[in-house]
């Protein structure tokens, strides 16, 4: 935005600023002859103060608005940069364009129905907030050592598909930001082979509300473990296509290598986790500090590297996309060894039922069940409708359970008053923390790069919102 007078003396001057999507805002700057002075008036937010400052300062300000629909910001992010020609001397994120009022929601439903809010923040790594908060419920429960193991390898497994297709498409997305189609295309092709495995399990492509306190919805249909190992090769062979694409092409590496760059102390300071802090040298990994869902019996390594740039986050993800693989042929391994079992504890008083079949009406009990509770147990029908209509009593308390999300750490708080719904649950979402570096990646690079920078922190704005 430039305030400077144009026009002639005593008579008013106006300049127009136009933000993203052509939207323009005036201001305008009157002249006293008498005094010397000039006068701008500005509207529009907060422009008004940024033409109020440049007056101040007797300099002209470039502002431009990044969104909040461009599609480099991921989702509905909004970027202020102030620029300097193509220098970007100052950079603020703007959100909440996305506020679903998720963990407001999430007091007025029952521990279960909870799931289905929480699935939905983070749209691209739904299973790992579904995890995060059922191992909460179960520790306030006290029966985290009763899940049973099939159900916690079949977690694991879900988990680790899930970061996979989560990572291709930072990796699409990316490419597709700099202008490389192509790797857009091979990115969603491979992740397609994740989501129909997904899909196979839970019957969702996305927002699957497939783990529940105490277990998982049902066990895995027959067939998975060879479908999961077929598609498995096919993502392998993604992989090395887009590797082909990305790390070798000098254009690619000329717009990331030394881009964005976050030192260890800066992401200290700002708490940013995952991939983006793993870049910077240090391997803090959940999976490793912090196990859960038997994490520490899996063999696995984390990947770092001390660029701290842009271009060592791509490798670092697609690394990550190898270990994962290593974590799910053992997963496979143990789940083919243990054969069938229970998914769900075996405590009524909590458990859904996870006897469910697929039929004509969709996804529903087995007929079994239904017969067992319509026609031969008044008691089990009773006992079946107060569980989904009430749902179960958690005794009072608080807990804090934290994951490794493809993103960074993520991080449940729930606060219990012994009723049958939360009192109160929180989640300290990767995207948002690492949100706080774009100024600190962006500022003094071209504006060009600022796509890179976001791209590099892949953040997802329905995690950030909520």
């Amino acid at each position: 935005m430039s305030p400077s007078h144009a026009g002639p003396a005593g008579a008013p001057g106006a300049t127009r600023a136009t933000g993203s999507g052509g939207a323009t805002r005036a201001t305008r700057g009157f002249e006293d002859r008498a005094s010397g002075t000039t006068t701008f008036e500005a509207s529009g937010g907060d422009w008004s103060q940024i033409a109020e400052e440049a007056a101040r300062l007797g300099e002209e300000r470039i502002v431009v608005n990044m969104g909040p629909q461009h599609p480099s910001t991921h989702g509905v992010l909004r970027l202020m940069l102030e620029i300097d020609g193509e220098t970007v001397t100052e950079a603020r994120a703007g959100i909440g364009y996305l506020h679903t009022g998720i963990e407001k929601n999430m007091e007025y439903r029952t521990w279960t129905q909870g799931v289905t809010f929480c699935t939905r923040m983070d749209y691209l790594a739904p299973l790992f907030q579904e995890t995060a908060f059922c191992l909460g419920v179960e520790k306030l429960l006290g029966i985290t050592d009763d899940v049973p193991e099939r159900a916690t390898v079949i977690r694991v497994l879900m988990m680790e598909l899930n970061r996979i297709s989560s990572h291709l498409v930072c990796l699409a997305t990316g490419g597709n930001e700099l202008g490389a189609t192509t790797i857009m295309t091979l990115g969603f092709t491979a992740r397609e082979e994740v989501l129909k495995l997904l899909e196979m399990v839970t019957g969702l492509r996305m927002n699957h509300a497939y783990i529940r306190p105490g277990g998982v919805v049902q066990d895995i249909p027959p067939g998975t473990l060879e479908s999961v190992r077929e598609a498995l090769g096919q993502v392998r062979s993604y992989l090395r296509q887009l590797e082909d694409l990305m790390l070798a092409n000098p254009i690619f590496k000329a717009r990331l290598v030394g881009v964005g760059h976050l030192n260890l102390s800066a992401c200290m300071a700002l708490g940013v986790t995952g991939p983006v802090l793993r870049s910077t040298g240090l391997p803090y990994d959940v999976r490793k500090a912090s196990p859960y869902c038997g994490y520490e019996t899996y063999d696995f390594d984390v990947p770092t590297s001390t660029d701290a740039d842009s271009y060592s986050r791509v490798i670092l993800r697609i690394e990550e996309c190898y270990q994962s693989m290593r974590i799910i042929e053992q997963a496979l391994d143990r789940l083919q060894t243990m054969g069938p079992g229970p998914v769900m504890v075996a405590d009524k008083k909590v458990a859904w039922p996870a006897q469910l079949a697929i039929g004509s009406d969709g996804m529903g009990n087995s007929l079994d069940h239904i017969r067992e509770i319509m026609g031969t147990s008044m008691e089990a029908l009773i006992h079946h409708f107060k569980l989904v209509t009430e749902g179960f009593r958690v005794p009072v308390g608080q807990v804090a359970q934290s994951v490794e999300a493809p993103r960074g750490e993520l991080l449940v708080h729930l606060v219990s008053d012994g009723g049958t719904r939360p009192y109160r649950a929180h989640f300290r979402d990767p995207s948002f923390n690492n949100l706080q570096a774009v100024s600190m990646m962006c500022e003094g690079g071209q504006v060009a790069d600022v796509v890179v920078a976001v791209a590099s922190l892949d953040p997802v704005l329905g995690g950030v919102d909520r």
